[in-house]
């Protein structure tokens, strides 16, 4: 299958260190050349594939100092989408950009699809929704749909990471974890609170983006002057493997409603088990009493993390093989990419017989 994978021009593929969305687009990027599929990146030129590398511009954004204006480079990108859809070398496009594009691409034939990765609550999503409603899209949980019920919904496909990147360590835990962007969304003052609570060491391993930088310094600063608190700051995927296997438990007190969340099954392949509020996808990740605890409140997670002993490493391991790796992602996907041609082809059909 020719398949065009189109990511965000904002981080390199995959990224140098924070970048969600960029990251998923690299692990089933690989998984689908892996499968034997002729596969093209739409990315930034400083990313790196085993598939065909197609990049509008140099350098990652959030990395490029000269660059004010990313909507135009975006919109660059997708006109060279379409013009080699012009040329029929894809079978399949598959879009990150959020409704980016909706409008264009919806007057083409080529099949194509959008995994939308954020969230979907806010009031000018509506009337985008209702004017691009027959746009096929899909979640990354069920959770991500409730907002727009009137999007057509193909399927939810969780995120998967590569089953061997993050494996658990032997080594004896010791503290509770933070790990990911400090914002107020985040909650990571209320898991330095938890941790205080409990008299438990707390390790922070989290980026600051700069619109973050006035709730980390009037907020959490202060607080990181106790003795229990240690911020690391941003860490990379080789570091993650010993940070999480030392935590005796993972710490998730979100208070929005976040679509996804990657940090809980970077924790479950480690073997360590997540404490999160209930918000967003965090009880289709996490089965609480089993990989984890879902708890609604400062008091309740400090009780479940006098639970966590109970819990068995091997078999939140043993779950996150089972459902959260970038294979079976890919296979995912592949049935809706099979999905869409097969429901395409009696049109493609009708107009290349009117040519």
């Amino acid at each position: 299958m020719r398949i065009a994978q189109v990511a965000p021009l904002t981080e390199a593929v995959p990224p140098k260190l924070y970048g969600g969305t960029e990251r998923v687009v690299y692990w089933l990027t690989e998984e689908l050349v892996a499968l034997g599929h002729d596969v093209t990146l739409f990315a930034s030129g400083d990313s790196r594939t085993s598939a065909r590398l197609d990049a509008t511009w140099p350098k990652a954004l959030r990395l490029d100092g000269a660059v004010r204006d990313p909507n135009a480079l975006h919109t660059v990108m997708l006109e060279r989408v379409r013009r080699k859809c012009d040329d029929e070398e894809f079978d399949i496009l598959h879009f990150h950009l959020d409704y980016y594009p909706f409008s264009l691409f919806s007057r083409q034939p080529t099949p194509f699809l959008t995994t939308l990765h954020g969230r979907l609550d806010l009031p000018e999503h509506q009337p985008v929704f209702n004017a691009f409603s027959s746009i096929p899209v899909i979640s990354i949980s069920n959770a991500q749909r409730r907002p727009v019920p009137q999007a057509r919904w193909l399927r939810t496909i969780h995120h998967g990471l590569p089953k061997d990147l993050l494996t658990p360590r032997p080594v004896t835990p010791g503290y509770l974890a933070v790990l990911g962007r400090i914002a107020p969304e985040k909650g990571v003052d209320r898991a330095i609170k938890i941790a205080v609570r409990c008299g438990i060491p707390l390790k922070i391993a989290a980026k600051i983006d700069r619109d973050d930088q006035d709730y980390f310094d009037e907020i959490i600063r202060p607080m990181m002057d106790h003795p229990l608190v240690d911020y690391i700051g941003e860490i990379s995927d080789r570091e993650k493997s010993d940070f999480l296997s030392g935590a005796v438990g993972l710490l998730l007190p979100i208070n929005w409603p976040e679509p996804f969340g990657l940090v809980m099954i970077e924790a479950m392949a480690c073997g360590t088990p997540v404490i999160a509020y209930n918000h967003g996808s965090v009880a289709e990740i996490v089965e609480d009493g089993r990989t984890g605890f879902i708890v609604e409140d400062e008091i309740s997670a400090a009780t479940a993390v006098d639970r966590l002993a109970t819990l068995d490493r091997r078999t939140i391991r043993a779950e996150f093989e089972a459902r959260f790796t970038s294979r079976r992602m890919a296979l995912d996907y592949l049935d809706a990419y099979h999905d869409l041609i097969e429901a395409a082809a009696p049109k493609i059909k009708l107009v290349s017989s009117a040519e």
